[in-house]
Order: structure tokens, then sequence, then C-alpha cells
């Protein structure tokens, strides 16, 4: 009865406002659904620019967002909410700026019909092909077209991309992979917000009926559909490995979900491609390689959080300067502009903004600080360890996974010190400050008293008035710790290719060689303030958690000094 009353609701809530986006009278929207190639009906949603109180005669070009969270939806408070007029993409100031935007719901989600098989798999680019050439069809349309997404939205705008639809021309894509295993499940380990629980369908009941559904039936049969949709989490734990088959979907998933398997075809098409990610943000490891891997690629980096618009920062004029230069023909420089502009913390004291030509951390020097125990050849409680420029007398430090973590937030962007769940190397106050950009890299000597176990890297920097933020981390399973050559430029950093052949249990005692990279860092850490590394077994963004701890926990040692030395290697910028 409730979702009755909502659909309901919503029925008479749209045809309230018949033709406008709501509240804005130099914008004419319209709704409709577009048949895909295999017949699936996906809700297409139209935002034109009006001037005196018609849509602009001319023909414009279209700004394309593919979302599965609801292009026009009402809210818990009754507010009609819509993507296009919201300008955290710019996409309200593209429509001012003489774009017609274009939002659709993906497959399964919103008022979209259908149901997904995985997710950012093939069926999805090919639904985005599809959309971009209708577009580029239409009378309003000057047949080219840009896709402009931040996390989901940035994938579905790259996956797109690499259909090459003959009318994309240019796509800005926020936080998204270019390897869905190495970033979901990164050294083995799955964690982060992509193990979430799955929505309602009661969600997209709430999204708002296309215009010719007047009675709402459409909306309810699509929501329907929905039902079959691919668990999101239960897909990504089910497969272990690079080369796992899919209970879900039948085949290697991450191999169809890997977008670097299909860069050539943007290279051939000749598609512009801008990588946007901020720094607080895990997938931005992820942007930088994507830019690495596509020759002319800009990139982009604030001091914020997932997908926050850069603060300090002229985002939206960024944007549609973008998509003017590839859509329009304006001869507004910048392609000429540096490739990289990224916030760098401390800068000038505060924090600010440089460019570069290089991508950060092409120019860095690595340079290694290693473990010493505080106390020579002794064992050591867990926090005592200290970061030094040589490797000290041999010795080696353990610990016992410790499960007894906080709860994490529900989207844990990032992580938080762990400083007392684990081992910690503290250097002495800095002398002077160091610039870091770009990658660093834990590489230990470890053994474990079981075959398995999850190892967690936490770089930190700890102020002169004790207070500690976690800067970058890494994570990987002790059987996920070969490396080889990679399918794509991976910048010098190691590559554990996950495959099914290459992962093996650590025979106890036996020490392995692990390298971890750990997510990028741009800041300068400041005269006073210390540098703390902190391996521990457990973290408190693996929702599984509690089915996979072992009991007893496992106990990992940490082997250093001359003979077999561990270190980080920081990557210390010019």
């Amino acid at each position: 009865m409730k979702a009755a009353r909502v659909l309901g609701a919503l029925v008479a809530l749209a045809a309230t406002v018949p033709g406008w986006a709501s509240g804005e009278s130099d914008v004419l929207r319209q709704s409709l659904y577009v048949s895909v190639r295999d017949g699936t009906k996906l809700a297409v949603n139209l935002y034109r620019p009006v001037q005196g109180g018609q849509p602009v005669a001319r023909k414009l070009p279209v700004i394309f967002v593919f979302t599965p969270y609801r292009a026009r939806f009402v809210d818990k408070d009754g507010q009609v909410q819509e993507v296009a007029l919201n300008d955290r993409l710019a996409l309200r100031s593209l429509i001012k700026a003489g774009y017609v935007v274009a939002v659709a719901d993906v497959r399964g989600k919103g008022a979209s019909f259908g149901h997904r098989l995985g997710f950012q798999g093939r069926t999805e680019a090919k639904d985005g092909y599809d959309l971009v050439q209708w577009l580029s069809r239409q009378p309003f349309s000057t047949g080219k077209v840009g896709m402009i997404g931040c996390s989901y939205l940035g994938g579905t705008t790259f996956h797109t991309a690499t259909m090459a639809p003959p009318a994309l021309k240019a796509v800005f894509v926020g936080a998204s992979d270019l390897d869905k295993y190495a970033f979901v499940r990164r050294g083995g380990i799955t964690a982060q917000f992509n193990t979430r629980p799955d929505e309602p369908l009661s969600e997209d009941l709430a999204s708002v009926p296309v215009d010719g559904d007047t009675d709402g039936a459409q909306l309810k049969a699509a929501v329907a559909e929905h039902a079959k949709n691919t668990p999101m989490a239960a897909l990504w734990y089910d497969m272990p490995y690079r080369d796992s088959i899919s209970r879900f979907t039948g085949n290697a998933f991450w191999q169809e979900a890997g977008a670097y398997n299909y860069l050539g075809a943007i290279r051939k098409a000749g598609i512009a491609t801008y990588f946007w990610s901020n720094w607080q943000d895990e997938p931005t490891a992820q942007s930088i390689l994507s830019a690495a891997n596509l020759a002319g690629s800009k990139f982009l980096a604030g001091p914020g959080s997932h997908c926050e618009p850069p603060p300090g920062f002229d985002f939206t004029g960024e944007i549609v300067r973008y998509f003017d230069h590839y859509l329009k023909g304006a001869d507004n420089g910048i392609e000429k502009a540096p490739r990289a502009t990224y916030w760098v913390e401390g800068l000038d004291g505060k924090g600010g903004y440089a460019r570069s030509g290089q991508l950060p951390g092409a120019a860095s020097k690595p340079t290694r600080w290693y473990f010493d125990g505080g106390r020579s050849g002794t064992a050591r409680s867990v926090n005592d360890g200290t970061l030094t420029a040589a490797p000290g007398p041999a010795g080696a430090d353990a610990f016992a996974v410790r499960y007894d973590l906080p709860g994490a937030d529900y989207f844990a962007f990032w992580a938080q010190p762990m400083d007392d769940k684990g081992l910690s190397y503290t250097s002495a106050p800095l002398a002077a400050p160091v610039k870091l950009v770009g990658y660093p890299i834990a590489r230990l000597r470890v053994t474990a008293d079981k075959p398995d176990a999850n190892i967690f890297v936490y770089l930190d920097q700890v102020g002169a008035d004790g207070k500690a933020q976690v800067v970058a981390f890494g994570r990987l399973a002790l059987s996920h710790r070969k490396t080889g050559p990679a399918p794509y430029d991976t910048m010098g950093l190691p590559y554990h290719s996950g495959l099914k052949a290459d992962v093996a249990p650590l025979p106890v005692g036996q020490a392995a060689e692990l390298a971890i990279d750990l997510t990028p860092v741009s800041r300068i850490v400041p005269a006073g303030a210390r540098l703390r590394l902190t391996i521990a077994g457990a973290d408190p963004r693996q929702r599984n958690l509690k089915d996979i701890q072992q009991s007893p926990p496992p106990v990992i040692t940490v082997e250093r000094g001359a003979s077999a030395p561990s270190w980080i290697e920081l990557p210390v910028a010019p």
C-alpha cells in the first residue's frame, strides 16, 4: 500500500509540471523511453536551454550522463531532485552555456526497464553506445556528444567510451577505475564501498515516471524487472581470482569489466579524455593510471573526498571550456594547458594547486626509509619502532592480527589511523620539509604462522601536536604476493595478477618478499612533523570481516635489518 501511495503521488506531481524542469524557467525538460539494440526501454531525460519562452532553435551539442542513481526522483521530503539541475558536475552550467543535457537511467535502475547482469559490463557499455548515437540523431543535436560522470557515473562514461560511438568526442571521467579487479579486490582483498548492500526496489519506485507514463504503470512494470539484478557485493565476493568465472554472469566478469582491455578503441577513435579524482579518495590511484594509459589525457586532483568539486579551482569553468573546445571547436587553449593540475597539501604553508606537464609522481625519486626496532635485536611493543634512513641491526617484530575494530561508515572512503592495531614505525621529527608526490611502495619481508593472512599498510603524517592522519594506504593478501608483467602501464608500480595459477599459500614459517603499492599522495610534510608506517592484518572497511576472520588470529612477523631489510619507498618530489 505504501508503494502504491508513493507511485500515485509521483504521477500526480509529475503531471503538475509538464515540460518544465523543476522551478526552472530557462530549461525545457522532456522524458521518454528509448529502446536499445535488444529492445530494452531505457528512461531518458532531456534538458534543453530556453530563450524567450522557447527552446533554443539552433542545433546544440549534447552532454550525456548515464546513472544508476535515478535521473529524476522524489526525495523523502517530497521534493523532485534532478541530476541535470545540480551543478556538482557543472550540468546546470552546461545547459546555460548552450548544451542539451541528457540523463538516462541504466538498465535495471530508476525508471528504466531490464535488469543488470553484473556492473559496468559490456551490456551497459553497449546501452551507452546506443543512447549516444540516438542523441546524435535528434533534431536538436549537432551530432556531437560528450559524456561526464563521477564514481559509478564515471564508470558508465569510461565504458561507453570503450565502445567508441562515432558521435562521442570527449569524456570527463571522475573517480572511476581502469582495472576493476585491482580496485575492488585490491591485493586479493575486498573492501571499501563496492561491497555495500544494494538499494531496495522502493528507491527506484520513487523515480518520477516519464512523461508518457501518465498512470505510472510503466514505472511499476520496469521496477518489477529490477528484482533480477545481480547483487553487487555477492558478485564481487564470489570471484576471488582475476580469471574467476562468476556464477551470476557465467563468465570471467573481472575481465569484462576491466576498461584496460578496451583502451585501443578509445585511442583509435580519438576520443578526448580527462580524468579527475581527489586525494582523499581511493579511486585516485586508478584515475592516474587511466590518464597514463591514454596519451594526451588530462588529469585533475583536488584535496577533498569522493566526487567533491575541487575547492579553490574553477571546476565548472574547466568542464565548460573542455567541452566547448571538443564539441564546439572553441579555440580556448585548453588542449595546450599543462597536462596535470593537482592539489599539493601544505604548499606555501596551507595548500595549493600545482600545474605540470607530467602526471603526479612521474618526476619523483623513490627514497627508502627502513624499519628499525628501536631496541637492537630485541622484541618491542607495537608502536615503538622507528623509520630511519639506513637499515639497522637485524631483527624481527611480530604481532597477532586484531579484529576488535570500530565499525566503518556506510561510505568509508578513507582509512583511519591504525597504529594501535599492529606494528608501527615512526620517524624522528623532520629537520626540513619533505615534498611527497606519487605512490609510496612498502617492501616487506614477512613470515606468518598460517598459510594466508591479509596485510594492510598505512602511512601517517603525525603533527608536532601529536595529531595523526592517514595520507596513504594499501593492502595485499599473502597468497596474492606474486608479481609479474602487467597488461597496461603501471607507472612502475608492482602488479599482482590475481590469476588463480599465480595465487598460492605461503608455507608456514617461510619468508616472503611483499611489494605493496599505497594510494598516491601529494603533500609537503612540514618540518617538525613525523612520518609513521603501520602494518596491520585487518581493516574496519572490510564489510565481511566477521566471515573471514581466523581463530586464533594469524601471527605475522616482519623481518628487518641489513640482511633482511623491510622499508617504505617514499616518492620525494623535486
